[in-house]
């Protein structure tokens, strides 16, 4: 398709729809090389007296658990809520077939906490945010 043709457009709305028009032909490319992802959202919200408290987003995909976010609030920390969120989520990840786990967290925040849960550093991303680095943590799930 000639260059021409082709519009762009740049925006900083980041609606739904089009993310997925967007993925739509990355996923089908990967499909025909990887077989289907096996795509799943694993959301666990942590909740007291119907208030958040923060919780747990990920998915599960290709056999393995991505935690995109785990956040508990100031309130409720201290009181082995992350760990148990995170569990939860190991084991739901394994029911699902998995074989691992993997995060991001930075500097600033909680790599401690997972390597305290038997994840440990597989890259390192230097100034996000300036002056702080970006982890990348896995974890090889087993049952029991």
């Amino acid at each position: 398709m000639p260059a021409a043709l082709l519009d762009y457009h740049l925006t900083d709305e980041a609606r739904e729809d089009l993310r997925q028009a967007i993925a739509a032909p990355l996923r089908r490319y990967n499909d025909s090389q990887a077989g289907p992802s096996g795509y799943r959202a694993l959301v666990i919200s942590l909740t007291r007296g119907g208030e958040s408290l923060g919780g747990l987003w990920g998915y599960t995909s290709y056999g393995w658990l991505y935690v995109q976010l785990l956040a508990v609030e100031e309130a409720a920390r201290g009181q082995g809520a992350g760990r148990e969120l995170l569990r939860r989520a190991e084991a739901e990840a394994l029911a699902r077939g998995c074989h691992g786990a993997w995060l991001d967290t930075h500097e600033f925040q909680a790599r401690g906490f997972y390597e305290r849960l038997g994840y440990e550093v597989f890259g390192e991303l230097a100034d996000y945010p300036p002056g702080f680095a970006r982890y990348f943590l896995r974890k090889t799930l087993k049952a029991g």
